[in-house]
Order: structure tokens, then sequence, then C-alpha cells
């Protein structure tokens, strides 16, 4: 099964995602983490996500770019935690793939992920309505974590959106 859980900052998606992994058969829980530490507030967020999963069998496996070089054990579920950190990376880090292949570059991480793995759950944020202008560089980097969301969800069996802690299932049958 592939799984894309979507919801703006802070709206529960990392817990009904962690919840989700959970539920699935297997010992070989992966969490891909994307987020690099740059300073003080990533610090942070990465420690908070680490006391989340404390204690739940995940093997943690750092992934700032380059998602398809992730290696899996057999029948992985895998957790990928989260895309718009990666989009992020990909696009301005520079061992990241650019502006210009960062879409495709994850896509086809995304997709050798879901061949390699028994289940995968993607987490992405949404940021597309809030209305604000923003200079062309952010511009670009919604549209393309737009198109990643989109390839996403197209591969997906399942999509939810966790709105205020509560899932709302877009795609496929509620759980």
């Amino acid at each position: 099964m592939v799984l894309l859980v979507l919801g703006g900052a802070a709206s529960g998606k990392s817990q009904y995602a962690e919840d989700r992994v959970l539920q699935f058969p297997g010992e070989n829980r992966v969490y891909v983490a994307t987020m690099e530490c740059f300073d003080e507030e990533s610090r942070q967020r990465i420690q908070r996500h680490r006391n989340m999963r404390a204690g739940k069998g995940f093997q943690t496996v750092e992934c700032p770019v380059g998602l398809k070089d992730v290696v899996l054990p057999p029948k992985a579920v895998v957790l990928v935690e989260c895309i718009s950190n990666l989009t992020a990376n990909e696009i301005y880090s520079p061992k990241g793939a650019g502006p210009q292949q960062a879409a495709k570059e994850i896509l086809m991480g995304a997709q050798t992920l879901c061949c390699r793995a028994e289940h995968v759950v993607f987490v992405s944020n949404l940021v597309f309505s809030d209305g604000v202008k923003y200079d062309p560089s952010i511009k670009e980097y919604i549209q393309i974590l737009g198109e990643i969301n989109a390839g996403l969800a197209s591969m997906a069996s399942q999509v939810v959106e966790v709105v205020c802690g509560i899932p709302v299932t877009i795609k496929g049958e509620t759980v």
C-alpha cells in the first residue's frame, strides 16, 4: 500500500502517519528523515520527531537528498517524513538536484521506494492556500511541491488530509 498524508503545519499529520505505519504488519519499520539541521529551531523539530517515534521500532535513515538511494531491509514498511523538506533540500542544497530536476528526482525516488517496500507512507505539507504573495523563489518551491504532491497522490492507493488532528480521506477507502 502507498499512502500520502497531507496537512498544514502542526495539523497532526506526523502522528497520524506514524500510527498508520504501526498498523501495518512487519518488523522492518524504516523512518526516512529528510530534515537537515541548520539551526536551533530545526534541531528542536528533529528532536520532537525523534521523541514521537521513540520505542516504536523504527530504524532511522537520514536522507536530506537522493531518495532513490535509500537502502531498505526486506519487506520494509517505510515512513518518509517529509516531502516538503526533501523538496527544499533538492532545490536549494548544493548536493540537491536543483529546481529544474527536483520533482523528477523525488518522484523517481518515491517510485523506487514503492517498488522495494511492502508499504510506504509519505508525509507532505499543504502550503498552497494562504493567498499570500511570495517572492519568485518561494513561488517556484510551491509549484514544485505541488507537482510532487500530485505525482505522489497518483501513485497512492490512499490520500488523507489531516485537518486539526482529524483525518479526512481524499482518495481510497476510509480506514
